[in-house]
């Protein structure tokens, strides 16, 4: 689609209502700006503008997007342990007798950082979605690790942000492995051909459907094997297709063709015009069909008490 419309989704719910001063927002984020990382750090992390050439809290209408900047020295780890190696062979010959572990360990602290500076950079943006009418913050990935990591940024960033996990009242194992059964989703869902079911125990064998329906004999001996399905891909209303997966991660998000026409007339020469329009046209769609979604996973658990 473009630039502004998200490949993925890990999604976080705003728990409490949030109306931040623009201004302050945009002052808290640049205390964390990106900054290139010094010749011996071997990560930087910071927030960078959204579009160039604008704020870092990059706000149309309701919604606000933000962009995580990460830089990561490229140093492989063979590298480092080749050079490591050559050292202690010469550290062996000086002092008669083969370096022990704390030596060994001392050694490769120094090879990394006398090769650090030298290291190529690699920089990866990572997009942040917030909804505070929806209640919903996106972080365009599905690698957990990646989405903890600007989560915790965030919380560092913005005062008295409400941010907490999406906690479901059904598992979506459980929901999509009944849509396959009844080939059918409630809602305005459609099921595509694109499905993994795998097994729930310690061997965690698995079997994908790519471009291939699943009938319901075919599903129901998976599950008598001890299989479901972890993996189903969906469109949304004729508007959005995507595979949502056994975590509520969602993949490979694309807007169709009626989405598509929503750019028609803009002014592909004005890149802040287009960029903002598409972010609206996304955020718009995803919005209501996150919405949706979380009607048919069950809703979220009732608070305890």
């Amino acid at each position: 689609m473009s630039a502004a419309f998200f490949r993925n989704a890990l999604i976080y719910r705003l728990s409490a209502p949030w109306n931040p001063d623009p201004a302050a927002v945009e002052d808290q984020l640049a205390r964390l700006a990106f900054t290139p990382g010094m010749a011996q750090e071997a990560q930087s992390l910071g927030w960078v503008p959204a579009m160039e050439g604008e704020g870092l809290a990059h706000r149309v209408g309701k919604h606000w997007l933000l962009t995580l900047r990460a830089e990561k020295k490229l140093l492989p780890a063979s590298v480092i342990n080749q050079f490591t190696k050559t050292r202690a062979a010469q550290l062996e010959e000086e002092q008669g007798f083969r370096p022990g572990r704390k030596q060994m360990k001392e050694l490769k602290e120094r090879v990394t950082e006398e090769l650090l500076p030298k290291a190529f950079s690699i920089f990866r943006d990572t997009r942040v979605w917030i909804d505070p009418e929806g209640g919903w913050v996106v972080v365009d990935t599905t690698a957990p690790a990646r989405a903890d990591e600007i989560i915790g940024l965030l919380k560092k960033s913005v005062d008295d942000l409400p941010l907490a996990p999406l906690k479901l009242a059904h598992s979506p194992a459980q929901c999509m492995t009944t849509w396959l059964v009844d080939n059918e989703v409630p809602g305005p869902f459609s099921i595509d051909d694109d499905s993994e079911l795998r097994d729930t125990g310690e061997s965690r064998a698995a079997v994908r459907y790519v471009r291939q329906s699943v009938d319901a004999d075919t599903v129901q001996r998976h599950l008598k094997e001890g299989k479901q399905c972890t993996r189903l891909a969906l469109t949304w209303r004729d508007r959005v297709s995507f595979v949502l997966t056994e975590t509520c991660a969602i993949k490979r998000i694309n807007a169709l063709d009626v989405v598509r026409e929503g750019r028609e007339g803009l002014d592909e020469g004005d890149a802040r015009q287009v960029f903002d329009a598409e972010f609206t046209l996304m955020a718009g769609e995803l919005s209501g069909m996150l919405t949706d979604l979380l009607d048919v996973l069950g809703g979220e658990q009732k608070a305890e008490g």
